[in-house]
């Protein structure tokens, strides 16, 4: 069973870029179909999909998120990672990585993140 972890800095301050890390367990990230993808819920808020890279390392950008969200893999390690520039208080929010397959859909657990100075 495909396993999921986040890891990054809990807290950033405004106009900083954000950098967080999903470490893939149970299979690897160019298994043939998967989508890996990163999708935050903000205080109060709904989820929120940001963008995904496919096992072929095709990317996929979210429109609302473009400009600001960068995302990458390191086959090698069997993560795919975050970066989301010029932050403000309104990106607070829990990050979770996930991994989609078909009829499979798997979730890390989240970490949160908050933007204060």
């Amino acid at each position: 069973q495909v396993q999921l972890q986040e890891s990054g800095p809990g807290l950033v301050k405004p106009s900083q870029t954000l950098s967080l890390t999903c470490t893939v367990s149970g299979g690897s990230i160019t298994t043939n179909y998967y989508y890996w993808s990163w999708i935050r819920q903000a205080p109060g808020k709904g989820l929120e999909w940001m963008g995904a890279i496919a096992y072929s390392g095709s990317l996929y950008d979210s429109p609302s998120l473009k400009s600001r969200t960068s995302i990458s893999r390191d086959t090698a390690k069997n993560q795919f990672t975050l970066q989301l520039s010029s932050v403000t208080p309104e990106d607070t929010a829990v990050y979770y990585c996930n991994a989609k397959e078909g009829i499979y859909d798997y979730w890390g657990q989240g970490t949160q993140v908050t933007v204060s100075s």
